[in-house]
C-alpha cells in the first residue's frame, strides 16, 4: 500500500497530475524526491495542507503512513 499526494487548483497544473502515489515516510523526504520546481510550489507559504481531510498548520514533522492522503491547497482568489 502507499500514501497519496493530492494536488488541487493550480498545483495540479504544476504537477501535471491530480494525485501521486508515494511510499510512506517523512514528508521532507517525499518532497525531496519530487521535481524541485514542484516541491518549491508545494512549500509556498500560502499553500495549505490537509492530512486525511483535516487542515494542518505546517508540514514540518509530518510522516505519512500507508493509506494517508495529503492534499495541497493553493491560495484561492475570488471575484
Amino acid at each position: 500500500m502507499s500514501a497519496r499526494l493530492v494536488f488541487l487548483g493550480r498545483l495540479e497544473d504544476v504537477a501535471g497530475m491530480g494525485e501521486l502515489a508515494v511510499s510512506p515516510g517523512p514528508l521532507d523526504q517525499i518532497l525531496a524526491a519530487l521535481d524541485p520546481a514542484l516541491a518549491v510550489q508545494l512549500l509556498g507559504e500560502r499553500v495549505r495542507m490537509a492530512l486525511n481531510g483535516a487542515l494542518i498548520a505546517e508540514g514540518g514533522g509530518v510522516v505519512l503512513a500507508e493509506g494517508d492522503e495529503l492534499a495541497f491547497l493553493p491560495p484561492v482568489s475570488g471575484g
